[in-house]
């Protein structure tokens, strides 16, 4: 039982680090809140810092939400998924800015790495695909991560890592609500890489 809380406790802290804001400053771009969307994640942070700080930044968000499977399946083995939903929440509701973070898409990939890297790479490859196309990144981070969960669902047994997952999902649609309000408006931000 102390195990599983500290691991818990070690997820949402791994999450709430961020990544975004720290690198920020670390690169001298000033406060990305301040610029852009507003949001600490790395798609705000290439919007405003260009491709390094946009890149490190997803890497950072990745090997959070990689870290704490890895954390899980070392110290306790079972309800993997529970951990990786934790450090998600971290990302999203960071203690350190209020509980104001980023959209936890990154994270969720990280997360997905730990748990099922054929079905992480399937997400990268549909988020680049989509997002090719269509150059908007919210449009291809929800396809990428509604279809890759589908896909998780269908091929784990695991009903407690498939709920959480599905959790998962719902949290992201709901921070990413008003990018389907601007999407549904046509008034969405395209980026040009």
């Amino acid at each position: 039982m102390q195990t599983c809380f500290f691991l818990l406790l070690a997820s949402y802290l791994l999450g709430s680090i961020p990544s975004g804001l720290i690198l920020s400053k670390v690169l001298n771009k000033g406060d990305i809140r301040k610029s852009g969307s507003g949001n600490i994640g790395a798609t705000n942070a290439l919007r405003v810092g260009g491709k390094l700080l946009g890149t490190l930044t997803l890497i950072f968000d990745i090997l959070k939400g990689l870290a704490s499977i890895i954390l899980a399946i070392i110290f306790e083995q079972k309800f993997i998924a529970v951990y990786g939903f934790v450090c998600i929440l971290g990302h999203i509701f960071p203690i350190w800015l209020k509980f104001r973070g980023g959209k936890g898409v990154a994270t969720v990939l990280g997360v997905m790495l730990g748990l099922n890297p054929f079905i992480a790479l399937l997400m990268s490859i549909i988020w680049i695909a989509i997002f090719k196309f269509s150059k908007i990144s919210s449009v291809a981070s929800l396809v990428s991560l509604f279809l890759s969960i589908i896909t998780f669902v269908i091929t784990d047994a695991n009903y407690v890592n498939y709920a959480f997952l599905t959790c998962t999902l719902i949290l992201i649609v709901y921070k990413h609500k008003d990018n389907i309000i601007r999407l549904y408006n046509g008034e969405e931000n395209k980026i040009s890489l």
